[in-house]
């Protein structure tokens, strides 16, 4: 069992300027970029940031650097068939995490907090998943060790965007999946009543329009051992795998891409905790599994919310797992 971590949120990270829900709200999947370089402050700004989120809440270690764009960038980025969809990128965030069981989530959960302190700075960026063992990325981070992988980089710069990219991306906030589909109180089946859960609607909301990966939103929530209001219970968080997406999917296994969907979770995890927190709403990360009935076999338990893990105490019967 992983006892409650207080929390992953770096305090030597330089502080943001804007709420991290406006964040949220602002960032975007930016394809289209300005040439102009990324500013000096702004560079030492961000590099403060990656410096800070080393370590994420599951235990696993990851480290960043952001890199100059450079002509072999390209190939990496065909490989992923994104060749074409990113343009005038000036710089990119590459990272790589130590490989541990829950190296993925912790990875997603890291570079989402760096990647909201680039929105801070008035940057884009857009979530580039895949494989990159053997791309420039790799080894212009100086390699990867042998328990070390790179899931995911972002491009990053000033944007070009005309406008067109932010209408795009409202038109598929306004596609995703309604609360009803991804929140339950208790147990799956039964949707959870927003108006009886106080501020914690708000990291919901923020839960709900995070990226994921084309968009298949993985996430699912249970809420469990509260009554209404915001006080005390746990927030289970599974994934459900999208059917041919992921892991053991043909696609993935031929390109040999990293289980992205695992890495959305993270990315679900860092906006819940931060719009929680940022509401006065404390509490801490554990890895034992309710043992909650699941809706199918593409459903799977992830981690758990502790609402107050300083003094809550909820009723978790099912299996621990190390974490």
């Amino acid at each position: 069992m992983k006892e409650p971590t207080t929390s992953a949120l770096a305090t030597n990270a330089p502080t943001l300027t804007a709420p991290a829900g406006e964040l949220i709200r602002r960032r975007y999947s930016c394809r289209t970029y300005r040439a102009e370089p990324i500013g000096g402050a702004q560079q030492r700004l961000l590099a403060a940031s990656m410096t800070a989120h080393a370590v994420g809440p599951l235990g696993a270690q990851a480290r960043f650097a952001l890199l100059a764009a450079a002509p072999g960038d390209n190939s990496a980025l065909r490989r992923l068939g994104t060749y074409g969809f990113i343009k005038g990128a000036t710089g990119f965030i590459v990272g790589a995490v130590h490989r541990a069981p829950h190296d993925l989530e912790d990875y997603g959960y890291l570079l989402e907090q760096v990647i909201l302190s680039a929105t801070d700075l008035g940057l884009g960026t857009c979530w580039l998943g895949g494989t990159f063992t053997r791309s420039s990325f790799v080894r212009r981070l100086g390699g990867l060790a042998r328990d070390e992988m790179m899931p995911a980089v972002a491009s990053i710069g000033l944007s070009g965007d005309d406008g067109s990219e932010r209408i795009r991306e409202r038109e598929e906030g306004s596609r995703r999946l309604p609360s009803s589909e991804l929140f339950f109180a208790r147990r799956f089946g039964e949707p959870l009543d927003l108006g009886t859960v106080g501020a914690y609607a708000v990291a919901l909301e923020a839960v709900r329009m995070a990226p994921s990966a084309t968009n298949k939103q993985p996430w699912r929530l249970v809420r469990d051992g509260a009554g209404d209001g915001d006080e005390g219970g746990a927030w289970h968080f599974y994934l459900r795998r999208s059917k041919g997406y992921g892991k053991g999917s043909a696609l993935f296994t031929v390109l040999r891409l990293a289980d992205l969907q695992r890495v959305d979770m993270g990315i679900a995890m860092c906006h819940f905790e931060l719009v929680a927190r940022e509401h006065g709403l404390a509490g801490g990360w554990v890895v034992r599994d309710p043992g909650l009935p699941l809706p199918g076999k593409d459903t799977e338990y992830t981690v758990t919310w502790v609402a107050d893990a300083r003094t809550a105490q909820v009723s978790l019967p099912g299996r621990s797992h190390a974490g």
